[in-house]
């Protein structure tokens, strides 16, 4: 599929069995989550522009590489939140900001309630995370957001991906990347993946 990258390590599938399970407790699921994103986001950063630089070792000068633009994580709260401690750890020179969206069960349409992001994004390398691309419509509402700050280098990162999430999210930003560690079967009727994990919020925090 165009633009999407499936990323199939053994650790990252390992993990994700663990994330599907119905039995595994909230404590477990954290930290599952957590080792799951902090492996895909090498994969989803090995594109960045980088520059070079030159570096005295304590020998001789050396020629050397750093990131030509400074590096943005984005959570789509509130499952997002999962991912972004972990990939700090991996990026802890990245900034932080936040879009709350809040889907409507009846329609399944995304409705924003919180954003904090700077307000020219067109220097920055973005990051988007959310578990779980469902509908795509949380996705393309925070990808428009994004575009209304000139965003220019966005990659959405998630666990799970149903196809209709991903040709929705192209339909309207056909530009962006996406990095997924499943490719599922479908969405059920009331918008969920399928075989899925659930609700990856309730099931991150307990509620």
């Amino acid at each position: 599929m165009k633009n999407v990258t499936l990323i199939s390590h053994p650790l990252i599938q390992q993990n994700l069995t663990r994330l599907r399970d119905q039995t595994t407790q909230p404590e477990e699921f954290r930290r599952a989550l957590g080792e799951v994103a902090a492996l895909m986001v090498y994969e989803a950063t090995r594109t960045f522009a980088t520059q070079a630089v030159t570096v005295q070792t304590p020998l001789e000068k050396t020629r050397g590489v750093r990131l030509r633009r400074e590096v943005l994580l984005v959570p789509v709260l509130r499952a997002g939140l999962g991912m972004l401690d972990p990939i700090l750890r991996v990026i802890p020179h990245a900034r932080v900001g936040f879009i709350g969206l809040k889907r409507n069960e009846h329609t399944l349409e995304a409705a924003t309630y919180h954003k904090s992001l700077p307000e020219d994004l067109s220097g920055f390398e973005i990051i988007l995370m959310d578990p779980m691309l469902a509908t795509g419509g949380s996705a393309v509402s925070a990808l428009d957001l994004m575009a209304e700050r000139k965003a220019k280098h966005v990659r959405l990162v998630n666990l799970l991906a149903a196809p209709e999430g991903i040709k929705f999210v192209h339909k309207h930003h056909p530009e962006v990347p996406i990095f997924t560690a499943a490719l599922d079967r479908k969405l059920n009727h009331k918008g969920y993946i399928v075989p899925g994990l659930g609700d990856a919020g309730d099931r991150l925090f307990g509620v």
